[in-house]
């Protein structure tokens, strides 16, 4: 098992290998990969690896857009240009929605090159046991990890990392331990934010797509719905109720059974832009206009949200600064070890908005169900 996860690591995220051994890949992206991506000098993408000031803003963003889309994770050479130390986070990740993911990794580099430190990006393998993982984690000389949703609630991973003695820092959890780094929004009251704004529509009937049931921030979003319907004093149907999983493809499933129903919701509140998006597709090959026959709503606002059609009412989760202030807060941590003050707080909450756009209206005095 071990032997597998390293030699699927190595294919999957090279940087973790040392850039100047010829084990490393012929496919693993190289700094020059990089430089000629963005138009600029390898010594640029250097500088900005480093988090130099001399770098001009737009210059910064288009290396950070070819890091991104290259998935380049910054090693100890290439820091080496430019004079960096050697200190590495590692970053964990297993979310299934690319729109999330991008805008995770644009945030995370970005803190990293400012702060820096080496940030390796590895994705989860769900074959290969915690034990490997946490192994490989070590054998790399990973210095603490940023662990996103889903892995933020992983507590098989985080119990392993502590004992371990690797620092971690969760992400988007929507329920924060008390000994562990975590930077998060507050999942229950943006729900009952967004519920709220549809019942002030004239909305009576809302339907509801859950998200992944091992991820905390799907149980508090779940109740931020709940708790505004009781709080305007209406019942909460199990009908109108659907399990997805956060993936396009559950959001499907879930918004036919909805709007399959013989008294169907005249808007539906979907806990993720993936799913909100998939509610939009169902809904138009039924024959329902959006907004006019059926609302409906997301929540992240990731570049989905503005991508489909209509776009998407959403909640705006903080995506990159939340990914942003994990790695700042991961690093303050890690100070201490180098004589540095690194006293941050346990558990930073970002704010959160609601983003009104094309995909909501007031309801129809009648709704009416298309084709059917």
């Amino acid at each position: 098992m071990r032997h597998h996860f390293a030699r699927d690591i190595v294919s999957k995220a090279p940087a973790v290998t040392d850039t100047r051994s010829s084990r490393r890949q012929r496919n693993a992206p190289t700094i020059n990969d990089v430089a000629l991506a963005a138009g600029v000098s390898p010594m640029t993408v250097s500088r900005v690896i480093n988090g130099e000031q001399v770098v001009r803003p737009a210059t910064r963003e288009k290396v950070e857009a070819a890091i991104a889309a290259l998935n380049y994770a910054p090693s100890a050479a290439a820091r080496t240009l430019a004079g960096g130390d050697e200190t590495r986070i590692g970053l964990l990740y297993s979310n299934p929605s690319s729109s999330y993911l991008s805008e995770f990794l644009v945030g995370s580099l970005d803190q990293a090159s400012r702060s820096g430190v080496d940030l390796v990006v590895e994705k989860w393998d769900e074959q290969t046991s915690v034990r490997a993982v946490v192994d490989h984690l070590q054998r790399s000389r990973i210095d603490g990890v940023v662990l996103p949703p889903p892995l933020c609630d992983f507590e098989e991973l985080v119990g392993a990392l502590q004992k371990a003695g690797i620092p971690a820092v969760a992400v988007a959890t929507g329920q924060p331990r008390g000994d562990m780094l975590a930077v998060s929004i507050d999942d229950c009251h943006a729900a009952y934010e967004m519920t709220r704004h549809l019942l002030s529509l004239g909305h009576m009937r809302i339907g509801f797509i859950k998200g992944n049931p091992n991820q905390s921030a799907s149980t508090r979003r779940f109740e931020g719905y709940v708790k505004a319907l009781e709080e305007a004093g209406l019942p909460v149907d199990d009908d109108l109720i659907e399990q997805g999983f956060f993936t396009y493809r559950s959001g499907l499933d879930a918004a036919e059974h909805i709007l399959a129903l013989p008294d169907p919701p005249t808007a539906i509140f979907a806990s993720n832009d993936d799913m909100a998006a998939a509610s939009v597709a169902i809904a138009h090959r039924t024959g329902l206009d959006v907004p006019g026959d059926l609302t409906v709503c997301g929540f992240d606002d990731t570049s989905l949200a503005t991508t489909i059609w209509p776009e998407l009412t959403t909640i705006r989760q903080p995506i990159s600064d939340m990914s942003r202030a994990a790695v700042d807060a991961l690093v303050r941590q890690l100070k201490p070890r180098r004589g540095a003050d690194g006293d941050t707080a346990q558990h930073q909450v970002l704010d959160y908005a609601l983003i009104r756009r094309q995909s909501d209206a007031a309801p129809r005095t009648r709704p009416r169900t298309g084709g059917r």
